[in-house]
């Protein structure tokens, strides 16, 4: 099994959430690529880090809202989003040249993220613009949703993403974060629950719903305080279940 985390989501004199420890814990990390969060130097220093730790490195776009963490949701012209998840790519593949490594996968952010999952003109944005810049890119998609199929319909390398920290609705999208509850931070309850999703093939909604649902990585947030805490876990409950952490393009590649 693939585990991910979103991290390089400081800029400035700014840092948000612990990225050295959580690139001990993680195989693959999502990082910022500047409109969000991030920014150059970040991007460069976490490429070189996760480099040093053997750990796979994707794209992390988001919405141009830094003052909202990209979380606030944007309605605009789905040309104007392929365009700047594009432009993100780029800046993200520029800083990993520096590094030496090659970015693998494509997963977006926030509010875009969530989007993505049911409007269909979002999803195919993100997959036009992975096609255009890297057709080799991995689409890292919520398992079930507009992202899936758009990969499909496009042409793009797919990965299904389910989560370690968050709570789904019934209807297998992640839960509004309106909700307090949706976010997972008890690590022993974060592992249980993950182990039981990787052995069984299966998320559980809120309301106790057991979803069948294909996944090749599952993502933990960086920017959380419990992030270390829960990946620890997680990856400790799966190592001694019997279960490989290896890099994205390692369990794409079977």
């Amino acid at each position: 099994m693939n585990i991910n985390a979103d991290m390089g989501e400081g800029y400035g004199h700014y840092d948000i959430g612990n990225d050295d420890a959580i690139l001990k814990i993680v195989k693959s990390v999502n990082i910022a690529c500047g409109l969000h969060a991030g920014d150059a130097t970040v991007m460069r220093d976490v490429c070189l880090k996760a480099k040093a730790n053997g750990v796979s490195v994707g794209a992390h776009p988001g919405f141009n809202d830094i003052w909202g963490f990209g979380r606030r949701q944007i309605r605009m012209n789905a040309d104007d989003l392929e365009y700047l998840v594009a432009y993100q790519l780029g800046a993200l593949a520029g800083m990993a040249a520096y590094a030496g490594v090659k970015v693998t996968h494509v997963k977006p952010h926030g509010a875009l993220n969530n989007m993505c999952a049911i409007d269909k003109s979002y999803a195919q944005a993100i997959a036009r613009a992975i096609k255009t810049v890297d057709p080799s890119l991995y689409y890292l998609a919520l398992s079930g949703t507009e992202m899936e199929k758009a990969a499909i319909d496009i042409g793009v390398p797919l990965s299904r993403e389910a989560f370690i920290d968050r709570l789904y609705d019934d209807d297998g999208n992640l839960a509004s974060r309106s909700n307090p509850a949706s976010v997972i931070k008890d690590p022993v309850l974060a592992a249980e629950r993950t182990v039981r999703m990787v052995l069984d093939g299966e998320i559980i909604s809120m309301s106790g719903k057991k979803m069948p649902t294909k996944f090749d990585s599952l993502c933990v947030h960086g920017d959380e305080p419990t992030a270390i805490a829960v990946a620890s876990a997680c990856c400790d409950a799966l190592r001694a279940a019997g279960v490989e952490l290896v890099t994205l393009p390692e369990m794409m590649a079977g």
